[in-house]
């Protein structure tokens, strides 16, 4: 059963599933689905479009699925995505998608805290972490186990590469390559993110290979194609050193330096 507040005003052709709390003063639009188990707090505002998973927790004054800010929408239906289990804190704002990709997705167990806000025809992966105010521009793809620190605005149509740890306050201009830390202004590579990979069960083996790949790709005075091909020749090409591989191969604005 749906525990709704008496002050929340919810379109009828909304589709909640079972047990979904909603709090007072919030406002949900027609075609929205809302999966069991959300507990969808005061004064959240939640626009036709948006899909939401299971067990997911919205806070105050979260402004969900509204139209991209981006002056080329012209109205075309778009959706946003929410995977189950994604916490968003207070006063995030989330825009759908454009005629671009016609959809922005968020994974299944992120955590979005207060002040976010996640622009049209974004890709984030799951169990990503954006602390307070982080501003994403369009066209941002963020892959699984990510973390931005707060007060971090990322320019458009910027990757961030899984596993990888961006410092609070630093602008992203160009693409953070997998298993990393990021500072540093400009952003540079500072390191491989140890505590992170152990906390996730990499072996000191694997970690180890990591950071001598990227010795190769920032340390030995290669240019970033020079250092991709010296990789190729003296490393096993486990999965993790493919990823880097493939994610220098696909960066259209270029690695951080």
């Amino acid at each position: 059963m749906t525990n709704t507040h008496p002050t929340a005003i919810i379109d009828s052709e909304a589709q909640i599933d079972d047990d979904v709390s909603i709090g007072p003063y919030s406002v949900i639009q027609s075609d929205v689905i809302i999966g069991r188990g959300c507990q969808i707090g005061s004064d959240v505002f939640i626009h036709s479009g948006t899909r939401i998973g299971n067990n997911c927790r919205i806070f105050k004054g979260a402004v969900v699925g509204t139209d991209p800010q981006d002056i080329k929408y012209a109205g075309e239906k778009t959706t946003l995505e929410i995977g189950e289990e994604t916490t968003i804190r207070e006063f995030c704002t989330l825009n759908r998608g454009s005629a671009h990709r016609l959809k922005t997705v968020i994974g299944a167990k992120c955590f979005l805290m207060a002040y976010v806000h996640v622009a049209h025809d974004c890709l984030i992966g799951d169990h990503v972490i954006l602390a307070n105010a982080v501003n994403m521009a369009g066209h941002v793809i963020i892959e699984p186990y990510a973390s931005v620190g707060g007060l971090t605005p990322i320019h458009q149509f910027v990757r961030i590469g899984k596993h990888s740890f961006i410092g609070g306050g630093l602008r992203v201009p160009k693409d953070v390559p997998p298993y990393i830390l990021a500072a540093g202004e400009p952003l540079k590579y500072a390191g491989i993110n140890h505590i992170g990979l152990s906390r996730r069960g990499f072996s000191p083996e694997l970690i180890m290979q990591l950071r001598r790949a990227y010795k190769l790709i920032y340390k030995s005075g290669l240019n970033t194609s020079q250092a991709v091909t010296r990789i190729k020749e003296t490393m096993e090409l486990t999965t993790e050193i493919k990823d880097i591989i493939d994610f220098i191969n696909l960066s259209e604005r270029g690695i951080i330096k």
